[in-house]
């Protein structure tokens, strides 16, 4: 136990001094932090915060007969200036340039049609009419028109009954939650298994390259040495990936306006019993790769062949992600027993099958209980390999002298 220990104690400070991890790990929190104030970054750019705030409104011909003060109280999000007034083209421009206003519409009718000539400083930064501000004035002018009709008040809001829409699910299995919130969390999921374990063929062979392997191999046993080298990079993985999600939701709460993120982030579905299924899908999720990579590294003598020795496990890894992303974009599908059971995609799939409420206590089980018996046979076969291969020096093992040698070791 003291060696496991020490192993795992050297990994972790071999791992937090690499120059590559500490800028990689900077990097990927200045992208986080940078992508929150991209809203910041670019009202910085424009000069104004509430740049498209402030439109005034020309109507000199009285099209929507005083109505257009309504505006102001719907809450879209601009600042209306009403004019009933004509206005002098060029007063318009002197207006926008001298800042007073960020943009006009000045309404004429003409041919049986509403006309809207909208004065912009730059139509490449201001872009067309906001949309929701079009539909405004569309149905101000349809009420306008009816109301010329005679008819009451109670015909009027029969005429603009909104639609409330309610979606009845007649699977009992049916799937619930919020999809991005889902998806969201499988990809970091998967960074965080497919990743850090990746680092552990990484870190066996430049140990081999350097020739520290020579010394921990005379100090304790093999399978001290695999197991404390991936429980050392789990740990540091698993404190990067924590490191990563604290610094995001400081920035979105530090950065974004309030309630920018809410119709996105729906976190009714996220129970302590999800955590705790996150956190052993992850735990064994990256064990059973880790391992896998623990057996290509000690295949490899040469830092640049350690790629093509990962190829086939990067390949497994992505299918398995791929089987679980294919399952979740059809949750009723029986694709999704079979992606939750299978334990290359069982650490992507199960936990966002609990989150959407389709998987059973059963499917939980024996998902865990296939995913611990994978884990046991692949330590197996990586320990007697990797005993007789972390000393070679020569050529890259292929599959057939690793038969050969788990054989002889058998």
């Amino acid at each position: 136990m003291r060696d496991l220990i020490t192993v795992a104690e050297f990994t972790i400070k071999d791992m937090i001094q690499r120059k590559s991890f500490i800028i990689s790990t900077l990097i990927i929190l200045v992208l986080i932090v940078v992508g929150f104030n991209i809203p910041n970054i670019i009202s910085k750019i424009k000069g104004d915060s509430d740049w498209n705030d402030k439109i005034l409104l020309v109507d000199s011909e009285n099209i929507f007969e005083e109505n257009l003060e309504a505006l102001n109280t719907q809450d879209i999000g601009y600042n209306f200036i009403i004019q009933n007034e004509k206005i002098d083209e060029q007063e318009i421009k002197n207006k926008i340039n001298n800042g007073e206003i960020d943009s006009c519409l000045v309404f004429t009718k003409a041919d049986n049609e509403v006309v809207i000539n909208y004065y912009v400083e730059s139509a490449v930064s201001y872009g067309e009419i906001p949309q929701e501000v079009l539909a405004s004035f569309e149905n101000i002018y349809k009420n306008v028109q009816l109301s010329k009709l005679g008819l009451s008040n109670e015909q009027l809001q029969n005429l603009n009954m909104p639609f409330n829409v309610n979606t009845i699910e007649t699977d009992e299995n049916a799937a619930s939650g919020n999809q991005f919130i889902i998806m969201m969390l499988s990809i970091l999921l998967f960074y965080a298994i497919y990743f850090c374990a990746y680092q552990v063929s990484s870190s066996i062979t430049t140990e081999k390259t350097s020739k520290i392997m020579e010394t921990l191999i005379t100090s304790t046993n093999p399978r001290t040495i695999v197991l404390g080298k991936t429980i050392g990079i789990g740990i540091v993985g698993l404190l990067q990936i924590i490191l990563i999600i604290l610094v995001a939701v400081i920035s979105a709460i530090s950065f974004l306006p309030e309630g920018t993120l809410d119709g996105l982030f729906d976190m009714t579905n996220i129970t302590p019993m999800l955590g705790v299924v996150i956190i052993i899908y992850f735990i064994f999720g990256y064990f059973f790769y880790a391992l896998l990579y623990a057996l290509t590294g000690s295949t490899v003598s040469k830092p640049e062949d350690i790629n093509s020795a990962n190829g086939p496990i990067a390949i497994i890894a992505v299918v398995g992600f791929y089987l679980a992303y294919f399952s979740m974009m059809n949750p009723s599908s029986d694709i999704n027993v079979i992606a939750s059971v299978l334990p290359i995609s069982s650490p992507f799939s199960m936990p966002f099958r609990v989150m959407m409420g389709t998987a059973t206590i059963s499917e939980l089980i024996a998902s865990i209980f296939v995913l611990l018996v994978s884990i046991l046979v692949v330590a197996k076969i990586s320990i007697k390999i990797y005993s007789s291969a972390i000393l070679n020096y020569g050529t890259k093992l292929s599959l057939k002298d690793m038969m050969k040698i788990y054989k002889n070791e058998k």
